[in-house]
C-alpha cells in the first residue's frame, strides 16, 4: 500500500478548485474583454495558498513514483503537467483556456482512479 496515495481525495479537491480558479482568471469573460490574467486582482491569500498548493501537488506527484501501487498514474500526472505546461507557454490566451481543460480532465480522472486503487488496496 503506497502511503502518499492517501492523499489523492485531498488533491482531486485541489485540481477541482484549480479549474474554477482557473476559469475565473483565464475564462471566456476574461478573453472577451482581452483581459491579461496577470493584472486582475487576487487576494494574497489565494494567491499564496495556490502557488504553496501547486507546490506541494508537483512534489506529491514525484513521490508517487517511489511505490508500485500508483506510479503509472504519478508518471501520467507529471507528464501531463509538463507537456501542458509546454504548451500554454507557447500558445496564446484564447488557447489556454482549452489546453487546461483538457490537463485538468486528465488529471482528475488520474487522480479517481488513484483513489480506487487505493481504496482497493484498503479494503483487502
Amino acid at each position: 500500500m503506497n502511503p502518499f496515495a492517501l492523499l489523492a481525495p485531498l488533491f482531486l479537491l485541489f485540481e477541482l478548485w484549480h479549474l474554477v480558479v482557473s476559469e475565473r482568471y483565464l475564462g471566456i469573460k476574461q478573453i472577451k474583454v482581452n483581459a491579461d490574467p496577470r493584472e486582475l486582482p487576487m487576494k494574497d491569500w489565494m494567491a499564496a495558498t495556490w502557488a504553496g498548493g501547486l507546490i506541494a501537488y508537483y512534489v506529491w506527484m514525484a513521490t508517487l513514483l517511489l511505490h508500485p501501487l500508483g506510479r503509472a498514474q504519478g508518471v501520467v500526472l507529471l507528464l501531463t503537467t509538463a507537456i501542458g505546461y509546454a504548451l500554454r507557454s507557447t500558445s496564446g490566451l484564447k488557447w489556454v483556456l482549452v489546453i487546461l481543460t483538457f490537463e485538468g480532465s486528465i488529471r482528475v480522472g488520474m487522480l479517481i482512479s488513484l483513489v480506487g486503487m487505493t481504496w482497493r488496496a484498503l479494503t483487502r
